[in-house]
Formats: structure tokens, C-alpha cells, sequence
């Protein structure tokens, strides 16, 4: 195991020492050590939650003979960071995403990983630091939101807010009607509920098959997104049994068929920056020839928000991601 350089022989006793203060036993030591890592913090409603989902990966690990050992990195919520200062640290946010990752699971030599994000950066962050990293990974996302509804039940979201403020400067709207959609907009944690940057790239990680079927489509708050999560930390002890890295799997062919899915579902337009960055990391770039080449062959199939009045929570129900 790539764990027995911490872990193994005469040397390595002050290595075990160390482990063991974490409080783990030989027999876990014993077992591929997997690292399960979250962006969870208190401030992202995408990433509130990500400690029950980081307890579920954990869970199914042991299930299947691993020993889980979890970590964190950063998050920037690119909706609080909009319009101030703030704003400039969204997209440097991925590379230190990437690099922190990078530097926590090759300085501990963790034999594979569960990676645990939501948001806009959090997620290509990640994927690129797989990579980089070429051991056994799955992605597990936070979830989506669920969409809001106004007074007449129409769906609503981040996005209507955006809007109710243009319309109370412009005076075509009053500020009750305003502090209404504030309370109501985003009812539940999980990532934006549109098919905005976040819940793109959670879904093209199915396309590029690092995500179990539903990972980008099954909202934050069903209980089926905890038995996903489960399925991941099960999942992932397979990937190393048969010894099956990130790079086996985001290869050439995984990055067109993401760059024909993300067509397909009409994705943020974000997923051309950050898509093309973890093509890069793995080693077979994109360029936006090949960007433009699928456009003309990929017909766009849906009209999620902010394209249309949908939102994930109703792909989710039509089957999501895959084909049906």
C-alpha cells in the first residue's frame, strides 16, 4: 500500500506513534487509509451540511475495510463574495483548493480518496487535485438546494433576488415583496438550485465518471444524498482493490464526453474555464477549437435556471445525468 511509507517498519515507529495519538489501533493501521476531504464550513450553505456527508463516506469506507481519516480545505461562496472586494478572491479560491489538497494527501502518502465539495471553486479545485494526485478517487458532492417558491407558486432561487433588487431600484417593486423573496429564495442548504457553475460541474463529474450516478442532481436534503454518500465510501475500496486511479478515469475521452454532456444540459459557462484547466491536469488539454467543434454536434436538450423556470430538483425527478 502507498500508506506503508508512514506506517511500515523500524523506521517508521515514530510515524505509527504519531497515528496512534490520533487514536487509531494496528488493526486500523493495518487497512488502506483513505482520505475523506471536505470543504465543510459554516459560512456556504453548500457547505453546512458537509459533515453528515463526510460521517456517511466514512461509514461506507469502514463498511467495506478501509480506515477513513478526514480533512478539510477552503471554500469561498461566490454569491457572498459578488459585489465587493471579496469578489477577487473567488477564482484564486480553485488553486488554493487544489494546491491544499495536493500537499494534505501527498504529505500523509493516504492510499486514495473521497473528495467532499460544493460550490463553484470548490468542486474544480478538487478535481484538478485529482489529477495531480493520480490515486483512487471519487467525488461526492454537497448536493443542490432546493428552489424557492413565490406567493404565486412559481419556482425561485438566487437569481430571482438579483433580479427583485433591479426591479426595487427601477421602482417596480417594493421592498416587501423584495424581503419576501430574501426569506424564501433559498429555503435549504445545498449549492444554488439553477444549473448555475456548482451543480454544473457536479453533474459533468458523472460524465467524467469520478461521481456516482446522482451526484449532481440529488438535492441536499433527501436522505437518499446520505446513501450516496455511503455507496462512495464503498466505492472507493474497490477503486483500490483494482488499483484504478483518478487519471484511468478523467482521460481524453471522459473530458469530451463531459464537454458533449455540458452542451447537452446547457452548463454554466464557467465549465469552459474550469473544464478546460482539469483537462490540462490530466494531461489532455482542450482547446476552444474543441470547444467549438462541440458545440456545433451537441444540441442543448434542457432549459434549466437560469436558462428556463426549472431547476435541478426536476432533473432530479426525470432520472438526472444518466441516460434512462
Amino acid at each position: 500500500m502507498r500508506s506503508d511509507s508512514i506506517k511500515e517498519g523500524l523506521a517508521r515507529a515514530p510515524h505509527r506513534s504519531l497515528l496512534k495519538a490520533d487514536g487509531f489501533t494496528d488493526e486500523e493501521l493495518d487497512r488502506p487509509l483513505v482520505a475523506v476531504v471536505s470543504s465543510q464550513n459554516e459560512i456556504i450553505p453548500g457547505h453546512i451540511h458537509l459533515q453528515t456527508i463526510a460521517d456517511a463516506v466514512k461509514a461506507g469506507v469502514r463498511m467495506a475495510g478501509g480506515t477513513p481519516v478526514q480533512m478539510t480545505t477552503i471554500g469561498v461562496c461566490d454569491g457572498i463574495a459578488m459585489n465587493h472586494e471579496g469578489m477577487r478572491y473567488s477564482l484564486t479560491s480553485r488553486e488554493v483548493i487544489a494546491d491544499s489538497v495536493e500537499c494534505a494527501v501527498q504529505g500523509h502518502q493516504f492510499d486514495a480518496m473521497v473528495l467532499i465539495p460544493s460550490c463553484d471553486k470548490v468542486v474544480p479545485g478538487m478535481l484538478i487535485a485529482a489529477c495531480r494526485l493520480n490515486i483512487p478517487t471519487i467525488l461526492i458532492s454537497g448536493g443542490p438546494m432546493l428552489a424557492g417558491e413565490d406567493k404565486c407558486g412559481n419556482q425561485t432561487d438566487l437569481n430571482t433576488l438579483f433580479d427583485a433588487v433591479g426591479q426595487v431600484t427601477a421602482g417596480t417593486m417594493d421592498e416587501a415583496d423584495l424581503k419576501f423573496f430574501e426569506e424564501t429564495a433559498c429555503p435549504t442548504c445545498g449549492s444554488c438550485s439553477g444549473m448555475f457553475t456548482a451543480n454544473s460541474i457536479a453533474c459533468l463529474s458523472e460524465g467524467l465518471g469520478i461521481a456516482l450516478p446522482g451526484n449532481g442532481t440529488i438535492p441536499a436534503v433527501y436522505s437518499e444524498r446520505v446513501r450516496l454518500a455511503k455507496h462512495a465510501g464503498m466505492k472507493i475500496m474497490e477503486l483500490v482493490e483494482k488499483d484504478i486511479k483518478a487519471l484511468d478515469i478523467i482521460n481524453a475521452a471522459a473530458i469530451h464526453n463531459g464537454m458533449a454532456l455540458d452542451m447537452a444540459f446547457g452548463g454554466s459557462t464557467n465549465t469552459m474555464l474550469h473544464l478546460t484547466a482539469i483537462s490540462h491536469a490530466a494531461g489532455c488539454p482542450v482547446t476552444l477549437e474543441d470547444w467549438d467543434k462541440i458545440c456545433s454536434q451537441i444540441p442543448n436538450i434542457t432549459r434549466i435556471a437560469p436558462a428556463g423556470s426549472l431547476h435541478i430538483q426536476d432533473l432530479n425527478k426525470v432520472g438526472g445525468v444518466p441516460p434512462q
